[in-house]
């Protein structure tokens, strides 16, 4: 299945739409996209994983190289409106216990902007 990615400006973050299988072939792609964020100066981002059913091991490992890389940054990277296939394999792994994972990307902009009032960002 062939993966989709879109960019657009979210409240107080950057949202990187995702549709497809997010699996060995197409981890990559996905990677790519959000390095592409980090060099574009984005330091707010939100995945939303809404069209997203499957999720393999080499995604995941994607997803937390980039979560570590927006980190060292000063960034954050967010999952939102996680499927229950995917957010099955976030929980098995303990992966959502560092990597925040909200209902909806109105959740995840609430959050980011909450925390941003908060430091003074």
């Amino acid at each position: 299945m062939q993966l989709l990615l879109s960019v657009r400006p979210g409240r107080g973050c950057t949202v990187l739409e995702v549709q497809g299988e997010l699996d060995m072939a197409t981890s990559p792609q996905l990677r790519e996209a959000l390095q592409g964020l980090i060099n574009a100066g984005d330091r707010q981002v939100v995945v939303d994983l809404a069209g997203v059913r499957f999720m393999d091991s080499s995604a995941l490992g994607a997803l937390v190289v980039m979560f570590k890389a927006f980190g060292a940054g000063g960034g954050r990277l967010s999952l939102a409106a996680v499927q229950p296939a995917v957010h099955r394999v976030l929980t098995i792994t303990s992966v959502d216990r560092v990597v925040d994972v909200y209902d909806s990307v109105r959740a995840a902009e609430a959050d980011v902007l909450s925390s941003e009032g908060a430091t003074g960002r």
